[in-house]
């Protein structure tokens, strides 16, 4: 544990916040885009240990969150079919559709089932071949390298009962679009570790020349973090519109390449909705044409669903930063983690679950920003 702990120090923790406090000198609003990111800052209060006029605001950085609600219940649609084995992450079957949830499905028969990795689905598959199994293909550019491996190797060893329903998102495209809001109040950006460690962090680089942001590249640790505000908090102050690399342990500026190249050969980008905050061009990644037969809406011939998103749950306002969990009239009641009205409640990376588990139950670590 030496090196987990070396992360959550409290004597680095507060000689970091020292310092942010030392060279801060004028208001400004950073934004962290992974959820991950979100559950620590609410989790150590790491927010509340900085000046009171720096704001954090959380992002979009929750795959599970920003599924379409269409795509999710063709998701329903799919695992209702008796010949499908359906495969998803554990945070997907809670996540509301627009009627019921997987976990509904599973209960009433349906064969639902729990995976790590895409390559377990494949495997799935290959056991059982008078099944149709499908993988439910949710996440960043940290996931997609390994669904882009699966569908690969599926066609490579002919196995014919694999397909995907693919729901990728890109997030340079979510950061354009929040800095091209009129609305938009981000000045910079902590960018997540583990996507920059396969994408790297090039791209990046010209969002912030164009845009006058800075960005750091850090992880998702208490110091992780505090080094990324800290980086922040000293570019903007200093007019130096870059991205740093805080998280240099793991990230290379290029990323890795293999998983890149892997990518590029299986993933096309496609305009993709982002559940509560609407379509974002060229924001999702999928499938080749050469790979339609693995495509679960081509092979089941899934047409256009029509969907209505709750008038109560303001997550897109959530994801877009410009509302804070607890402003939401529904937060806690009625929505809550095992009644939710909208998926940042039910994610493991959902700021709405962040701040119910952390915020609601235990104020007074938001109060002294603790920090274990």
């Amino acid at each position: 544990m030496k090196y987990l702990d070396e992360f959550r120090d409290a004597g680095l923790v507060s000689a970091l916040a020292n310092e942010i406090r030392r060279i801060a000198k004028k208001p400004c609003t950073i934004m962290e885009i992974c959820g991950g990111q979100t559950h620590s800052i609410v989790k150590y209060g790491l927010d509340a240990i900085l000046p009171d006029f720096i704001s954090i605001i959380h992002g979009p950085g929750c795959p599970v969150c920003v599924t379409p609600l269409e795509l999710i219940d063709k998701a329903l649609l799919l695992a209702a079919i008796p010949e499908v084995i359906f495969c998803s992450f554990g945070d997907m079957l809670r996540v509301p559709g627009t009627r019921e949830t997987l976990f509904a499905v599973k209960a009433r028969g349906g064969d639902v089932r729990i995976v790590y990795s895409p390559l377990d689905a494949l495997t799935l598959a290959k056991k059982n071949p008078a099944k149709q199994v499908v993988f439910f293909a949710v996440g960043f550019e940290t996931t997609a390298p390994a669904t882009a491996m699966a569908v690969f190797q599926a066609k490579q060893d002919k196995t014919e009962n694999f397909s995907l329903l693919t729901a990728h998102v890109l997030v340079p495209p979510a950061i354009n679009a929040i800095l091209s809001s009129p609305r938009n109040r981000v000045q910079a950006f902590l960018a997540a570790g583990h996507v920059c460690t396969v994408m790297g962090y090039r791209e990046y680089e010209t969002i912030a020349r164009e845009f006058k942001v800075p960005m750091a590249v850090t992880g998702f640790e208490p110091v992780d973090i505090l080094r990324g505000f800290l980086s922040c908090i000293g570019n903007l102050e200093k007019n130096n519109n870059v991205v740093d690399n805080q998280y240099s342990r793991s990230v290379k500026r290029d990323g890795n390449i293999p998983a890149k190249d892997l990518m590029e050969r299986v993933f096309t980008k496609v305009d993709r909705s982002w559940r509560g905050i609407g379509l974002i061009p060229t924001s999702g990644l999928g499938l080749k044409n050469e790979y339609n037969n693995y495509d679960a809406e081509y092979r089941f011939n899934l047409r256009a669903v029509s969907v209505q998103e709750s008038t109560i749950c303001k997550a897109g306002l959530v994801l877009m930063g410009e509302m804070k969990p607890h402003d939401c009239q529904a937060f806690g009641n009625p929505c809550t983690p095992e009644h939710p009205l909208g998926a940042p409640m039910v994610s493991n990376e959902g700021a709405c679950a962040a701040y119910y588990k952390y915020r609601r139950s235990n104020p007074e670590r938001f109060d002294k920003g603790a920090v274990e």
